[in-house]
Parts: C-alpha cells; sequence; structure tokens
C-alpha cells in the first residue's frame, strides 16, 4: 500500500502503520490527517488484518498537526464573522473524526512511541487500545503554550485512561512526561531501554492478538468502548447482546478444539 505521508506494511494479520514525515518530526499536514482516516477506515475493513501497529519513521513518534497547517485555518475568504467561526468549527470535527477512526477501528491498535509525542501525537495515541513506549520518549500537551485548548481528543480520552487530576496537571502546565514517568503513571503499558526493545515486545503482544478469534478480539473492543461511556447495567445488556448474537459461532467450536488438542486456533477473518 502506497501513501504520502504513512507507511503501511502487512504480515501474518498484522498491519505496521508509520508516520513517515521524518523531516517534519512526523507532525501532520492537512493531506496527512486526511490520509490518516483513510487508512484506519481501511484497516477495519481489511479482513487480513487482525491488529494494527502505529509506530513513527525518524527520531521521532509524532509532533503533532503542523504548525504551518494550524497557522493557515486563519486565512479566511469571508469578511462574515458568523462564517469564519462555522470554518473553524468544521476543521476542528475534521481532525477529531481522524483520530476518532482510530478508535472506531474495530481491530485492536497498539502504539510504539519513541522520543517526541507531542500535541497532536497525545490526542492520537490516546485513541489506541495500548500504549509502549521508549524510556526517551516525552509526551506533551503542548496546546496551553500555544494558547490553545487541546480539542480533537485528549482532554476527552485520556481521564478515563489515567488519574484525572494528573491530567489536569498535565494540560494545565503542558510538562513533559518521560517514559518512566509515562509507564508509572498508566499513560503507557511498558517502557523500554531501547526502540529496538520495544518494538520487539509490541510485535510479540501484536502476534498474540492475532492468534485469537478475530470475531471475539472485535467484539471485545466493542464492548470496552461501550463500557468507558455506558453504566454497568447498560454495558451488562449490551455484551449480553453481543454474545446473543456472536456466541454459537464456528470460533467457540475451534477454540474448544484447539484447546483440547494443546495448539494454536486456527480462525477465519
Amino acid at each position: 500500500m502506497n501513501y504520502e505521508s504513512f507507511k503501511v506494511e502487512i504480515a501474518n494479520h498484522i498491519a505496521t502503520v508509520s508516520f513517515n514525515r521524518p523531516s517534519k518530526s512526523n507532525s501532520l499536514h492537512a493531506e496527512a490527517w486526511v490520509e490518516m482516516k483513510r487508512i484506519f477506515e481501511e484497516m477495519d475493513d481489511n479482513p487480513e488484518v487482525r491488529v494494527v501497529i502505529l509506530a513513527g519513521e525518524g527520531k521521532h513518534f509524532c509532533a503533532g498537526i503542523d504548525l504551518s497547517m494550524l497557522m493557515g485555518v486563519m486565512q479566511f475568504d469571508t469578511d462574515c464573522e458568523g462564517r469564519k467561526r462555522e470554518a473553524i468549527k468544521r476543521f476542528i470535527i475534521k481532525l477529531q473524526d481522524s483520530i476518532t477512526a482510530i478508535e472506531k477501528c474495530r481491530k485492536p491498535v497498539l502504539a510504539a512511541i519513541h522520543k517526541a509525542c507531542i500535541g497532536g501525537g497525545v490526542d492520537i495515541v490516546t485513541a489506541c487500545d495500548m500504549r509502549y513506549c521508549t524510556d526517551d520518549a516525552y509526551f506533551s500537551i503542548k496546546e496551553v503554550d500555544l494558547g490553545l485548548v487541546a480539542d480533537i481528543g485528549t482532554l476527552q480520552r485520556l481521564p478515563t485512561i489515567i488519574n484525572p487530576a494528573i491530567v489536569r496537571e498535565l494540560a494545565y502546565t503542558g510538562r513533559n512526561v518521560a517514559g518512566k514517568e509515562a509507564e508509572k503513571i498508566g499513560l503507557a503499558n511498558q517502557s523500554f531501554d531501547t526502540q529496538e526493545a520495544m518494538m520487539a515486545y509490541v510485535k510479540e503482544i501484536a502476534a498474540s492478538i492475532a492468534s485469537k478469534s478475530p470475531l471475539v478480539i472485535r467484539g471485545t473492543k466493542e464492548v470496552l468502548l461501550y463500557k468507558r461511556d455506558h453504566t454497568v447495567a447498560d454495558s451488562l445488556n449490551q455484551v449480553a447482546t453481543w454474545n446473543a448474537a456472536t456466541l454459537i459461532s464456528n470460533d467457540i467450536q475451534e477454540a474448544f478444539a484447539a484447546f483440547m488438542q494443546k495448539r494454536e486456533g486456527k480462525y477465519e477473518n
């Protein structure tokens, strides 16, 4: 698959999606945001993909939104203040949708983060299922230093991942959180000495997920996301409905057979 701002490789049911603007610290311009949404919609639809690894080429993971793009938002073809405000809102929602495509992807997305993960980069990784990083990684809700309220996902998703009081500290100060601290506060599942060690572990986790029933993994992700936004009672009803619809599948028979025969299950996509 060929893209302008990303590299995408698929092997053994694992898609590795990499930011590929290393000369710009993998900051995302307008075309890259559109491309990212399309890629994750394609990953969702691709039956060969069971899990996605999101990584970055070059020295950094992702420096967020390209500042030239941000400055361009202030250029309008109208003198009407109402239409200017409408254009800004549509711009924000467009970026939100690009990140939400990661969350909506039915396949688990594992972020593998090295060095800078700033601003929009943090928005992006909060939409992933799991986050792994290197010790020299650093996370920053940088918008506060640019005179902005972070508006494309961090303030909405991060409080469900880590302690809300810590979210407030990071959002109010914009300070850097290094890899080991990210692991300590739960922002990262684990931090590693080197990028090579991190990628080896992330690939191992991805391979483990890819070996499971794709139907069960997709259902588990949907149930977990539903619970995040609903009560326990509503969530119990939702998972009962899910299993009533999917429990009697070829996968459950294969899983039992594989367990009894002490072998790996072989599942349809």
